[in-house]
């Protein structure tokens, strides 16, 4: 197979092929570099075709809660006090950067997460 930047979904389809033949090759080998190759013309295509997009703040922050098993109240500490907690989980309150900064820092919920859009629902 000749190495060329992914440009279809049909080049996608034959690279995705070869890689499944080339799954068991050795590091250091060509057919171990083809491969590692493969992969990452693979990934740049499926990253300029298939954007996954950032989660909805609040969904995010829900999803951590529900993940460590947390309750409304234990976010407190984080945002300040229960209405606001109370008001961040029901879009009536955005985050502030302080906010920000402590969901990251307590939460460990990357930034640009919790920057991005709510989604309307």
């Amino acid at each position: 197979m000749k190495l060329k930047v992914i440009k279809t979904e049909s080049e996608c389809a034959a690279a995705l092929a070869r890689i499944e033949k080339l799954m068991c090759a050795r590091a250091n080998t060509p057919q171990g570099d083809e491969l590692e190759l493969l992969s990452l013309l693979v990934h740049d295509y499926e990253e300029r075709t298939l954007p996954i997009d950032k989660p909805d703040p609040i969904a995010a922050i829900r999803f951590r809660m529900e993940q460590q098993g947390l309750k409304p109240g234990d976010l407190a500490p984080l945002l300040g006090s229960r209405s606001r907690v109370s008001e961040v989980l029901s879009g009536r309150r955005n985050l502030s950067l302080k906010m920000i900064r402590a969901l990251v820092a307590g939460l460990g919920i990357p930034a640009e997460v919790l920057l991005g859009q709510r989604q309307s629902t």
